[in-house]
């Protein structure tokens, strides 16, 4: 074998076509959408979204590989104008050279770390088929890729990987692990993990293979062995301490958004400080705080809003490490703001209604009469402009809800 022993493990397993692929039947299993377009070779520009670990990277390699086209990768955290310039020229003139040339497939991680600025400047070179653009993301595309973008692009939903997949993955690994064994030392004791160790590498992993592999590949290096106490102690580094998937992230959101609501301002900056430091996506932490804004302080301080989504924006388009003062200022400011849940509430409220009772028949008044025979049946009749404010405008079943109660401080 020529492996190199220096690789990762996630990188010596990585299959090279798609009947070793793992995961996303969906999509590569036999008649489904990117398995017949591999097959067709009507390879197009598309958004691979999904959680982290689930194969968006390998699945854009083999789809390079297998349509012979140059695969080239960049990073949405580092790459820039620049960078798409340089690749858009280099193929351009491959293109004048070869006269069988094919665009090469240009792969951006994290492509919604881009901002709209370097969306925009991508836009034509798609449209002109310069480049194959396949990007990903774990963020939902609708919010973080800019409409003329999106709509040149066909979005592919990945999923978390299951349990069974998870095992195939860590077999995989071990059957890696041993073939490495033994390239270093003939007479070496073959590898094994058990039950227990297992379970606990599928339960940590969360459906991502990536972590999962990576969990295995620092346990062995550090114990030569996969023993469920060595997979434990491997992961007390600080690095691994705040998993963004796990118990830490959905608990220290919480304890942000409920110290927010507390009016406790510092509590609310520690724990943002928390997640900045760990490294926590901070549109995550914006998002958040334009849903309090509207969801804790409503029509207590209506422009919590407006402010709340300024930081949104701030952070989409500067990025770490400058816009954790965005976040402050805004966490700052919603912290102290009055707090009134009189819309949520009455939202609330309304959907339970709508979920008990379904499509009630809406007030013949409030209908539209766009033709003679829906004014003959009575669309539209009675309706008022300016009606008494007490007078009920729900479907009948309900005409006594109240569901709108301002709260008053």
């Amino acid at each position: 074998m020529s492996d190199d022993l220096s690789k990762p493990l996630a990188a010596l397993i990585r299959p090279q076509n798609l009947d070793d692929f793992i995961g996303q039947e969906h999509l590569v299993g036999q008649g489904k959408p990117l398995r017949v377009a591999m097959d067709l070779q009507a390879i197009f520009s598309m958004i691979f979204w999904g959680p982290p670990g689930v194969g968006k990277t390998t699945l854009a390699r083999i789809i390079a590989s297998s349509s012979d086209r140059e695969f080239i990768e960049i990073s949405a955290v580092s790459a820039g104008k620049a960078d798409i310039r340089k690749i858009v020229e280099d193929s351009r003139r491959q293109k004048g050279l070869l006269e069988d040339y094919l665009a090469p497939i240009l792969f951006i991680d994290e492509i919604h770390r881009f901002n709209k600025a370097q969306q925009d400047y991508l836009l034509p070179f798609v449209e002109e088929g310069v480049l194959i653009l396949i990007g990903a993301t774990t963020e939902n595309p609708s919010f973080e890729v800019i409409s003329p973008l999106l709509s040149r692009l066909r979005v592919f939903i990945f999923k978390a990987l299951s349990e069974d997949e998870l095992k195939t993955v860590v077999n995989l690994a071990i059957k890696k692990i041993n073939q490495q064994q033994k390239l270093i030392d003939k007479k070496a004791k073959k590898i094994d993990i058990s039950n227990e160790s297992k379970d606990f590498l599928l339960n940590y992993s969360g459906g991502d293979a990536r972590k999962l592999l990576t969990l295995i590949d620092n346990t062995f290096t550090l114990y030569s062995n996969l023993e469920l106490d060595s997979l434990k102690n491997s992961l007390q580094s600080k690095h691994l301490s705040y998993d963004k998937k796990g118990a830490e992230h959905y608990e220290t959101i919480s304890a942000f958004i409920k110290s927010m609501r507390a009016s406790n301002a510092d509590a609310a900056i520690y724990y943002l400080a928390r997640m900045v430091e760990a490294g926590e996506d901070p549109l995550f932490i914006a998002r958040r705080m334009v849903i309090f804004a509207s969801e804790d302080i409503g029509l207590a301080a209506p422009t919590a809003l407006v402010v709340a989504n300024a930081v949104f924006e701030s952070c989409r388009i500067i990025g770490y490490p400058e816009c954790a003062i965005n976040l402050a200022h805004g966490v700052a400011y919603l912290a102290n703001a009055p707090k009134n849940r009189s819309s949520y509430d009455a939202l609330r409220a309304a959907q339970a209604d709508v979920r008990q009772h379904g499509n009630l028949e809406i007030p013949l008044s409030l209908k539209n009469a766009d033709t003679n025979l829906l004014k003959e049946i009575g669309y539209g009749q009675g309706y008022e402009m300016y009606p008494d404010k007490n007078k009920s405008l729900l479907p009948e079943k309900l005409k006594n809800k109240k569901y709108f109660k301002l709260i008053k401080k």
